[in-house]
């Protein structure tokens, strides 16, 4: 592995590439899924709306709906980023009011962009700027007065708009965008629901917010996490009050190759893995899953060892599937990089009966993974 022959068939005739889809919500898989692009246009990314944090959280308690920012940061990653593609869509969609400065400019410059006034909005060629137009003049019509504009990125505004233009559903405004900037694959919430992740921790306290959790924007975590659930906000909901739409059912159905990528473990990746149904479709696809653990240090994991996350992935999809599921209808693989030991690797395999390989995956001057060598391996696999 990588295997030669498929990595170059691949990028031969990207438009044919195989169909990997990953459980994914943060910024960790973004620079993956970037080199991806130039292997395969049909990668699926089934991302979590439960985030609550930084701008997203802002959207969500002005507008009560899901959370957008990992949504947009995947289809920006997965966008056709060269001149063929929409640079003018591109640059808008990316693009951030300052950290600084006073609410009034901040929402004069959305209002400029409205009117198409605007250098970013006025570079953009009708008719597709008048579409983006409409969808940001939505957001400025409902938003409230007292709404925080510093740092907001102008294409989660967007899709906040969009959001509220399409009956308060996702999908339509996450395919309109995605169209727009040619997004190389498909990216979709999970689930179009407007929830929180909880986690239970082994001294027993509960915390509600993804922002409590990852250790981001508070104080890490001091005890390890037990388990994980979705909750309104207030209280646990139980797994099947969370169904998986069926249209992401169909989307794994479809996967040749299924992977649980690097990303804070709990609130990137296992979250994704919580509605009812996940843990049955994919014990139902009979093609390689793998893992591909986050390297240097994750908050969410504090206690964690390579086996360890395994089982915390494997718990919500067992619990989903039955128990009578075995480990390897879950996940096949474990790839690690040679970054941990081979006793971490063979515990896994002891420990679960999975076979954890340790390969170079990794840069050298830096705890990141490589991301042509891991692009080339998940093509390989199909």
């Amino acid at each position: 592995m990588p295997d030669d022959l498929r990595v170059a068939r691949a990028e031969s005739a990207a438009h044919l590439g195989p169909r990997i889809l990953f459980f994914s919500g943060g910024s960790a898989l973004n620079g993956i899924s970037r080199r991806l692009k130039r292997y395969t246009f049909n990668s699926m990314h089934l991302i979590t709306p439960f985030d609550s944090g930084g701008s997203s959280q802002i959207l969500r308690q002005a507008f009560d709906m899901p959370a957008v920012g990992d949504l947009r940061s995947r289809l920006m990653a997965l966008a056709d980023e060269t001149v063929l593609g929409q640079p003018d869509v591109y640059a808008l969609f990316s693009h951030r009011l300052p950290k600084e400065g006073r609410q009034q400019d901040l929402r004069a410059d959305v209002a400029r962009m409205v009117q198409g006034k605007h250098p970013l909005m006025s570079a953009i060629a009708k008719p597709m700027r008048q579409l983006i137009q409409t969808q940001l003049g939505r957001f400025v019509e409902q938003v409230p007065g007292d709404f925080d504009y510093r740092n907001a990125s102008i294409g989660n505004l967007i899709l906040a708009g969009g959001y509220l233009d399409n009956g308060r559903a996702l999908d339509p405004v996450l395919f309109l965008m995605s169209k727009m900037v040619d997004v190389r694959g498909t990216v979709r919430a999970i689930a179009d629901v407007n929830l929180h992740l909880g986690v239970e921790l082994s001294d027993g306290q509960k915390i509600i917010g993804q922002r409590h959790i990852s250790g981001k924007e508070v104080p890490p975590i001091d005890s390890p996490i037990t388990r994980c659930f979705l909750s309104d906000g207030a209280v646990e909901l139980a797994a099947d009050e969370v169904p998986l739409p069926k249209r992401n059912r169909k989307l794994i159905e479809q996967a040749e190759v299924i992977c649980y990528p690097p990303g804070s473990l709990y609130s990137s990746v296992i979250t994704n893995l919580l509605p009812s149904g996940v843990g049955r479709a994919v014990a139902r696809r009979r093609v390689p899953k793998v893992y591909l653990p986050s390297l240097g240090r994750d908050p969410e994991a504090l206690g964690h060892d390579l086996a360890d996350q395994v089982s915390a992935i494997l718990a919500p999809l067992r619990k989903d599937a039955g128990p009578q599921t075995t480990p390897r209808a879950l996940m096949t693989h474990v790839f690690c990089d040679e970054s941990w030991s081979e006793t971490q690797c063979a515990r896994v395999t002891s420990r679960h009966g999975i076979p954890c390989h340790r390969l170079p995956l990794s840069l050298a001057d830096a705890p990141r993974y490589d991301v042509d060598m891991v692009s080339r391996l998940l093509v390989s696999l199909n």
